[in-house]
């Protein structure tokens, strides 16, 4: 008869939580639910889904509590209801952030940007308005199409630019800005900026943002708490959409984006002030809506994450490998081997310890 051993039944649960959190994708810690009931209620109990989620994406950390809004919660009114509701709360985490973790690296990566928000300033508005940047064209209408800074004669004053996303919880990899260049003028100047850097977060008062007025100009930042900002990238002066690419994928909760644009090159021949205008802008990444959505608490930033598991399918069908929200029938690949490999390690240095094996007969399987 084949011998078998079940190293979670032996290991302290520290030993075992490190093997199988050499796995790198929640579908492969669903899997791993399935062996046995006890592998089940392990893997859910010391809430592995949620671990891997924090480790790659720091920034979930800000989350509250998560829910279900279209899931029917179960009443238990015996005495022992406050641990069927622990576990019920378990049960949860497990299925949003193994969906989760699946979305955020799965979904297809588009242009996040809903709308132009707000720039420190504009030189001719509305003609030169933000809003310009929206559009790839580099003219609309036998009209060239971009957003131009007020003039300064000081090079080193900065400009930003302010966007919403189209979902307030999105993941954000790449950022394009295209540079403007005036072929209506001599030389055909670029005004691009020295340097860029960006910030991502969240309004700090839903009621305060929808309270502004456009066209919105030097205070816009102080209605919103920025809670990521990234290296500063050196921009070239060249009309191309230029693509600058985040050290890491970040969460962006609250989906709005600034671009500080600093250093000004160029300046205007009638005037000889300095100017920044840029022709184009997208923000690269996946939004998690409607499959998720957030609340946001307005005083300390913790926000609630809302999970809709038939959107997510529905969202997930167009991805080649789509995703099951508690089953996921894919071969096994690289991490179930590099997981056997550490148990079979664990199995040979345990012959000698004369640590009980068992026959395949468990009830569990």
């Amino acid at each position: 008869m084949e011998i078998r051993l079940d190293f979670l039944r032996y290991l302290e649960t520290d030993a075992a939580v490190n093997i199988l959190a050499c796995l790198d994708d929640t579908s492969d810690l669903i899997r791993a639910s399935l062996v046995s009931h006890c592998w089940r209620d392990f893997v859910i109990s010391t809430g592995l889904c949620k671990h891997l989620c924090l480790r790659n994406f720091p920034q979930l950390a800000n989350i509250a509590y998560v829910t279900e809004p279209n899931h029917e919660v179960k009443k238990s009114t015996d005495a022992g209801s406050s641990t069927s509701l622990q576990w019920e709360a378990l049960e949860r985490e497990h299925r949003v952030y193994g969906s989760l973790f699946r979305a955020l690296t799965k979904i297809k990566a588009i242009n996040c940007l809903e709308e132009a928000f707000g720039a420190s300033s504009t030189d001719n508005y509305p003609e030169e308005s933000i809003n310009n940047t929206l559009d790839p064209r580099e003219a609309i209408r036998r009209r060239y199409s971009y957003w131009s800074s007020k003039g300064q004669k000081n090079p080193s004053v900065p400009e930003t630019l302010i966007y919403k996303l189209k979902a307030d919880i999105c993941v954000i990899t790449e950022i394009g800005i295209r540079p403007f260049r005036a072929d209506f003028q001599p030389g055909l100047p670029i005004y691009s900026a020295k340097s860029v850097r960006f910030r991502m977060g969240h309004p700090k008062s839903p009621t305060e943002i929808s309270n502004l007025e456009w066209p919105l100009q030097q205070h816009a930042d102080e209605k919103i708490i920025w809670t990521y900002t990234s290296p500063v990238y050196s921009m070239s002066q060249i009309n191309v959409l230029q693509h600058f690419k985040l050290p890491e994928p970040v969460l962006c909760v609250g989906g709005f984006v600034q671009l500080e644009l600093m250093g000004r090159v160029q300046t205007q021949e009638m005037d000889e002030k300095y100017y920044i205008c840029v022709s184009h802008v997208e923000v690269i990444g996946r939004p998690l809506f409607p499959a998720f959505d957030v609340d946001i608490t307005e005083s300390s930033g913790k926000f609630i994450l809302k999970y809709y598991p038939e959107a997510l399918l529905r969202t997930m069908s167009t991805v080649s490998n789509p995703v099951h929200t508690d089953v996921d029938t894919r071969e096994d690949d690289g991490a179930w081997e590099h997981l056997q490999e550490l148990v079979g390690f664990l199995m040979q240095r345990n012959e000698d310890d004369d640590l009980i094996q068992w026959a395949g007969n468990d009830d569990d399987e």
